[in-house]
């Protein structure tokens, strides 16, 4: 856990954050827990260079990778503004994806991540943080209501024909 370092997303990286982003996808969310031709239709548009140097890109989105030592060990998405999902409040901050690999579970990567982008809202003075997580991910559903998000709405999301429900969690700044 000592070794954990947060450090910007470079251009230069997408090619990286493109293999994790997939590879970290696919563990949690391919078969059995979804069906392959719905993963295969999602990804094909979700997780290409084009789609991911376009997220690099973005003024109000910022990727961070965790790295332990020289390893990628996973990576959060902050969306800011207009590059927010849903909301689109300059006062709130989305955490759009927060994806730890395999490997490197068990090592509070998860709980730094959360508390950097709690750290980047505070600096930047803004109201509160949100997210988007599937109903049926009940262990980050537990991890997300242990630091403080609360349950405020739901959407649908869309995994290839397979209409999917997202829980909309929040977590005031300043109760």
């Amino acid at each position: 856990m000592d070794n954990i370092q947060i450090v910007p997303v470079q251009i230069s990286d997408a090619d990286s954050l493109l293999q994790l982003s997939l590879s970290t996808f696919l563990d949690f969310f391919g078969p059995p827990v979804n069906e392959q031709k719905n993963i295969d239709a999602y990804t094909s548009i979700a997780f290409t260079p084009e789609k991911i140097l376009s997220e690099l890109m973005n003024p109000d989105s910022r990727f961070y990778f965790a790295r332990d030592g020289e390893e990628i060990a996973g990576y959060i998405k902050l969306n800011f503004n207009a590059a927010q999902n849903e909301f689109k409040d300059p006062q709130a901050l989305e955490i759009e994806r927060i994806y730890v690999s395999r490997a490197h579970h068990k090592k509070q990567i998860g709980s730094q991540l959360i508390n950097f982008a709690i750290n980047t809202a505070l600096n930047k003075k803004m109201d509160y943080i949100w997210l988007g997580v599937w109903e049926h991910n009940h262990r980050a559903i537990s991890f997300y209501e242990r630091n403080g998000f609360r349950l405020v709405g739901r959407h649908n999301f869309m995994l290839g024909d397979d209409v999917q429900t997202d829980l909309l969690m929040r977590r005031e700044l300043y109760p």
